[in-house]
């Protein structure tokens, strides 16, 4: 995170005694990345929260693959991933490599019999539909369609939803994610001409503290296992806590699209990066204003990185036959572009309402067998006229 945020009861300095009223002490501890370089918060627990009662079984997550070395243009049909009842095991992973895996997740209900942890990788979760509250033990942020939901590796929590339709684009990232930064100047702080500024991050607030003892369930992923850890309190036992380690929520109607006279590249709506892959935002804007324009973009070749866009609403203006959900996947080492008619179209014309996230990894995908399954194993010749 590119700010200083804090909630609830810190002590003036850290390491050092911070007292309950009864005169108990409270237990701080170091929420870090990057060894003890990296960002970081200090937590302030009412109880040890190293507190392990029971080990339960371990199982694994781990997606199953149909194609490892995938050189075929697929459109998947996202909406095809049926809805189930719990959050994780609603989490559909289509495509991954050593850096990523893309899921797609459909929960109808709250995350309220145990807690998760995701003890690899940072999570990038769109809303496409849907809202609830994402509840952490650093604090609660509500959540709506089109918001991502920024969850750092190791952070505790809850996905509780308010109805039944939800449909989640998520993004686990084994390394660390962060805003742009060309974005950023030496301090942090976003400059004048990134697209969003820490003014449109909803950082945790409602820090709710529970002192309860008990048996509480954290399901804990690490290296492709889920284990089912049983801690004698509860886990959402912060006080306060200070930092640059949180979550955070940002709207992608909240994004502020780049345009020219001419066709900009892909990286203008670049929203979130990490140094195996890059996230963008495609949104409603104005087209180019060159006399002789072609707002379309133009074909080209994917030489370095696979090419992932997922459609959200609006008409997309390169693509035929494109709807909501679906998820067009162009492999690296073949050039791709407008589909037939698309180019033509879009000239003259004066503003899209298109809405997409797109993911670009500069390794290889590999597409899994569940991914297989919503492909509608024909749109690798679509630019056939």
């Amino acid at each position: 995170m590119p700010y200083y945020h804090k909630l609830g009861k810190i002590p003036h300095k850290r390491h050092t005694t911070f007292k309950k009223p009864t005169g108990d002490y409270h237990y701080e501890q170091l929420f870090g990345t990057i060894g003890f370089d990296g960002m970081s918060s200090l937590l302030y627990h009412l109880h040890r929260p190293t507190q392990v009662k029971e080990i339960l079984k371990s199982y694994s997550v781990e997606p199953k693959i149909a194609v490892e070395r995938n050189m075929k243009s697929l459109r998947l049909h996202g909406f095809k991933v049926d809805p189930v009842d719990d959050y994780l095991e609603s989490r559909v992973p289509v495509l991954v490599n050593s850096d990523c895996h893309i899921i797609l997740a459909a929960p109808k209900k709250s995350t309220k019999d145990y807690f998760y942890k995701n003890a690899d990788a940072d999570e990038v979760i769109f809303v496409h539909e849907g809202s609830g509250v994402l509840k952490t033990f650093l604090g609660n942020i509500e959540f709506s369609s089109g918001d991502y939901l920024m969850i750092p590796r190791g952070i505790i929590y809850q996905i509780h939803v308010h109805s039944k339709s939800n449909r989640l684009f998520i993004v686990e990232s084994f390394r660390p994610v962060y805003t742009p930064k060309r974005y950023r100047n030496w301090f942090g702080q976003h400059l004048e001409h990134s697209p969003f500024c820490e003014r449109d991050l909803r950082a945790p607030s409602n820090l709710e503290t529970f002192d309860e003892k008990g048996d509480f369930l954290i399901k804990i992923k690490k290296q492709g296992m889920i284990h089912e850890y049983v801690y004698a309190t509860h886990p959402f036992d912060v006080v306060g806590w200070d930092g640059y380690n949180f979550p955070y929520a940002f709207s992608i109607h909240d994004f502020e699209p780049i345009t020219g006279r001419v066709h900009q590249p892909p990286p203008v709506h670049q929203t979130f990066e990490t140094d195996a892959f890059v996230i963008c935002s495609f949104c409603p804007r104005l087209y180019d204003y060159h006399p002789e324009s072609i707002p379309s973009p133009y074909n080209h070749s994917n030489i370095d990185s696979d090419e992932i866009l997922y459609y959200v609403e609006g008409d997309f203006m390169s693509r035929n036959d494109i709807g909501p959900g679906h998820i067009s996947v162009h492999p690296a080492g073949i050039p791709h572009g407008p589909h037939p008619g698309a180019m033509e179209r879009s000239i003259g014309k004066v503003e899209t309402d298109e809405l997409a996230v797109m993911v670009d990894t500069f390794k290889p995908l590999m597409v899994t067998e569940a991914a297989m399954k919503i492909d509608d194993g024909a749109y690798w010749k679509s630019w056939v006229e």
